[in-house]
């Protein structure tokens, strides 16, 4: 028998997989509870959160053809996002709302975990040792342990040892993130991973103005007028109808100055001409 309580949560999710556009699942796993409490605090308003068992979340969804393309992503401890917003919107408000926290043996690395080089607050000491043991390079300078180079500690999807997460607390690095992780969203249909929804917006704008330019000369270069590159087309020509004007010997008052100029030109160098014979 099934009680009233799970069938109360199936049918609002149910309900709220109609309601709203775009359905989102993220992985709650390791997540502290004060950290969650914050969270909701920080989304309440445009991201409604709703947690429950894996099983009463895919019975909710199973029957929306949005929904149950979610359900080969119910992984770790998963919850249900809904809003109103678009996904990459979504994604962006979520990652605001992490905060970053110490490494800990044995979890895994979210993204190349480098130790920056510089100096440190450790005096001369085993210190050194300890820091080569896990390959990072230091030295001593002015009376303080300095780190020589830039050193990868821990590369993506690696495992975290003992020793790294100790030092990596020691040197005050916190690599991971606490919040939500976002699995995938779905809008009419279509899916998208966490990966695709990650966008680095300096990059994707730089790009777009690379693009912006690209089509700009293209549309100059053949001819096609647009409120972007009117001006640029007439004075281009303008420049090209005065250059012909020129080679034809049309006078106006736009080719007279520089006719006249050419004149006087030819007359000095006809003169230099005739005073050499």
């Amino acid at each position: 028998m099934v009680s009233e309580k799970k069938k109360q949560i199936v049918e609002e999710l149910t309900r709220m997989t109609k309601e709203y556009p775009i359905i989102g699942v993220v992985d709650m796993q390791n997540l502290p509870a004060p950290q969650l409490q914050v969270m909701r605090k920080t989304l309440r308003g445009k991201v409604e959160l709703r947690m429950a068992r894996r099983r009463l979340i895919q019975r909710a969804i199973e029957h929306s053809a949005d929904g149950k393309l979610l359900i080969p992503n119910l992984q770790g401890m998963p919850a249900l996002l809904f809003t109103k917003e678009n996904p990459f919107a979504l994604f962006k408000t979520v990652q605001k709302s992490k905060s970053s926290a110490p490494a800990k043996a044995g979890q895994t690395a979210p993204r190349d975990i480098i130790v920056p080089a510089g100096p440190t607050s450790f005096a001369p000491g085993p210190v050194i040792g300890e820091l080569a043991a896990i390959g990072i390079k230091a030295g001593v300078e002015n009376a303080k342990i300095v780190i020589k180079q830039d050193c990868t500690i821990c590369t993506k999807g690696e495992i975290i040892k003992p020793k790294v997460a100790e030092m990596l607390k020691r040197l005050g690095i916190e690599p991971m993130e606490i919040g939500l992780n976002i699995v995938a969203v779905v809008e009419k249909g279509v899916l998208f991973n966490a990966d695709q929804l990650h966008i680095d917006e300096e990059v994707f704008n730089a790009k777009l103005m690379d693009a912006l330019a690209g089509a700009r000369n293209l549309a100059i270069d053949i001819s096609y007028p647009t409120k972007e590159t009117i001006e640029q087309l007439i004075q281009q020509g303008f420049r090209e109808a005065k250059t012909v004007a020129l080679e034809a010997g049309v006078v106006s008052k736009d080719t007279i100055d520089l006719m006249l100029g050419q004149g006087e030109r030819a007359a000095a160098a006809l003169k230099d001409i005739v005073g050499n014979l």
